[in-house]
């Protein structure tokens, strides 16, 4: 359960799973290829995030639909509005949503695999970390 913790915490925190240091992305947009302290590769193979694309579509379906059954019996809003609501919100939310994705995602594949091309774990630091 406390690697789990940890797991949130690196996602929300945007660091390195590895040292849980050096920040995940350089840019809004832009992941470096690897951590600067451990060698840890975040880009694996050019679909290694469709996973996140995954988290983050289902993400905003789920938001949109419960979001408009809840408008629908709190305020009875016209369809039009209703419409042009979650046109924008579904556009918004997944661009705002990025990179807390992409965190999420990196660190359950370190927290599952806990290896990547270029760094693997050692005997003495999976001890280190309680697994």
């Amino acid at each position: 359960m406390r690697e789990f913790g940890r797991i949130l915490c690196n996602r929300v925190n945007l660091k390195c799973p590895a040292c849980c240091e050096e920040p995940l992305f350089q840019s809004f947009f832009k992941i470096p290829e690897k951590c600067d302290n451990f060698s840890y590769v975040y880009k694996r193979e050019a679909s290694y995030f469709i996973e996140a694309i995954y988290i983050n579509i289902g993400m905003t379906l789920l938001t949109v639909v419960l979001g408009y059954y809840a408008a629908l019996g709190l305020f009875e809003p016209k369809l039009t509005s209703q419409i042009i609501f979650c046109g924008l919100f579904s556009t918004v939310f997944p661009i705002h949503f990025f990179r807390t994705t992409r965190g999420l995602w990196v660190n359950f594949d370190y927290h599952f695999t806990g290896k990547s091309d270029s760094y693997e774990h050692t005997d003495h630091e999976i001890m280190k970390e309680g697994k």
